[in-house]
């Protein structure tokens, strides 16, 4: 009796084990990825992460070849990061094998100067520039790293892979370096886009103009910091990017979001001026003035919020706290443990 009890019990916890883990992950998203994932190894952008239909199965199995493949908006990272996971859950071999091709992929998306395109193969346009945007190009590179570094959720990669994985980080951390922006002689942050083969700063869309990025350029220093131990030249780096961050801060204002009745779905964004609020930095500065901007889709830069359209006023983030913790925390823990005085 008490070894069915026993017996009774074990089940129990067995089948609570089973459901916490796949709590975190579920089989049914694992699948749609699989659909979702393209021959070249990785995925598209913005589709939803649901259980789709017979119909609309037997239409991804006919896209799969669509050159539509990219890492903006964590696109394949987040995919190879939640099949890796489903992999550890449920141990079916194709979540392993769509996880590989999608890091495959990464490796093979990389250029030779370690900068990443957004879009790959064959990108047009601006997709060609090497995208700090979005945390696309920094987001990659904690994924790989995580990779090369033997962290468990990737216990089933390879060691080839693995080191070709250290490697492109390294190429990685080159690029970034080379790409920070020298304005008369000094470094200063980066653009939220670089040309992919000179590394200058670059035009994408038609408001996000070649500038310094008060936003993009806290992930690019905070993933520097995390480097252990840091080069001489990673120093150098994070020293420059922090000096620029706190001349470019913008004090005594805070961005609100108001009633409106005249405005389209009766909202806005407004400037008020607050001399308590947190210091706020903008997403473009003009490249040798320093200046913080705002664009409409004119794709002409002007000085104050309230002078571009509603809809890119209120469709995007221009002022932001982006560096409040990191030179309130992370950068004076980092420089106290290494940058003696």
């Amino acid at each position: 009796m008490r070894k069915m009890h026993f017996i009774a019990l074990y089940l129990i916890l067995l089948a609570a084990t089973d459901i916490h883990a796949q709590g975190r992950i579920n089989r049914d998203i694992a699948e749609t990825l699989l659909l979702y994932q393209r021959d070249n190894g990785a995925w598209p952008k913005n589709y939803k992460w649901s259980v789709v239909d017979d119909a609309t199965k037997k239409e991804l199995l006919s896209q799969k070849q669509k050159n539509d493949t990219t890492i903006d908006n964590s696109a394949t990272r987040k995919e190879i990061q939640y099949l890796a996971r489903a992999y550890a859950a449920f141990n079916d071999d194709r979540y392993r094998q769509a996880a590989l091709e999608g890091i495959a992929y990464l490796l093979e998306a990389q250029y030779a100067n370690g900068g990443w395109p957004q879009y790959y193969p064959r990108p047009t346009g601006y997709h060609k520039h090497i995208t700090f945007n979005d945390n696309a190009m920094i987001g990659v590179m904690s994924l790989l790293q995580d990779i090369a570094q033997g962290k468990s959720e990737y216990a089933f990669v390879d060691d080839q892979t693995r080191e070709r994985a250290a490697r492109a980080v390294q190429k990685g951390i080159d690029c970034i370096l080379k790409c920070q922006v020298i304005v008369k002689g000094k470094k200063t942050a980066w653009c939220a886009q670089h040309h992919e083969t000179t590394l200058e700063p670059q035009l994408a869309r038609s408001y996000e103009l070649a500038s310094l990025s008060g936003a993009e350029s806290v992930n690019i220093v905070r993933f520097l910091m995390a480097i252990e131990p840091p080069t001489p030249e990673i120093t150098d780096a994070i020293e420059s990017a922090a000096a620029w961050f706190a001349q470019a801060r913008i004090e005594g204002i805070r961005v609100d979001r108001v009633r409106d009745p005249s405005a389209p779905g009766g909202w806005d964004r407004v400037v008020v001026e607050d001399a308590s609020a947190p210091p706020l930095w903008a997403r473009f500065y003009e490249i040798e003035t320093n200046r913080p901007f705002f664009c409409s889709r004119d794709g002409i830069p002007r000085y104050r919020l309230s002078e571009i359209s509603h809809e890119r006023r209120n469709g995007y983030s221009w002022l932001g706290n982006y560096a409040g913790s990191l030179l309130k925390e992370a950068y004076p823990a980092w420089r106290k443990k290494h940058v003696p005085e």
